[in-house]
């Protein structure tokens, strides 16, 4: 019997995979506590492509492995302006808020984990961060994504205001 499988991507990217979390949860049953693990991941191409997923399994290595492969499947494209953001943004996310200002060549990242993980996986290399509120690592990186998303580039500006380029830059 044969299986028709997708053909494995000779020139696919490299991707970048970050384990920003893993959790060990237990349920109590009558024989005794059952453990399970989480594990969030973020995954980038490290050119403006990033995602995270939650992956839930027995063992860490399964769990791990679920979280990239969801991850893959929700990979987003973020507007940058070289190796920074086009402009600050706020992304907010439940209780989660990260604040996120460009930075001039030289600064490097200067974020806390769940943040820097996400700025090395779509490829930012001088940002500043900062987590505002909670630091529920699961909330960060749901806040930090909607943030990237909701960046917008002068091109874009520029069409949505009739304008050009030149007009927006100043």
């Amino acid at each position: 019997m044969a299986y028709n499988r997708a053909p494995e991507k000779e020139n696919a990217p490299e991707m970048i995979e970050r384990v920003v979390y893993l959790n060990r949860v237990s349920k109590t049953v009558k024989g005794g506590r059952v453990m399970k693990f989480s594990a969030l991941v973020v995954v980038g191409d490290g050119n403006g492509t990033v995602g995270y997923g939650l992956g839930k399994a027995a063992e860490v290595s399964e769990a791990i492995l679920k979280g990239i492969a969801n991850a893959k499947k929700n990979l987003h494209k973020v507007t940058l302006s070289g190796t920074t953001i086009p402009h600050e943004v706020i992304g907010i996310y439940g209780a989660g808020t990260v604040l996120m200002k460009p930075a001039s060549v030289g600064t490097g990242v200067i974020a806390g984990g769940a943040v820097r993980a996400v700025m090395e996986a779509v490829g930012i290399s001088n940002i500043r961060t900062k987590c505002l509120r909670s630091n529920n690592p699961q909330n960060v990186v749901k806040a930090t994504m909607q943030g990237l998303l909701s960046l917008r580039g002068p091109e874009e500006v520029a069409r949505i205001r009739g304008k050009s380029v030149e007009e927006i830059i100043g």
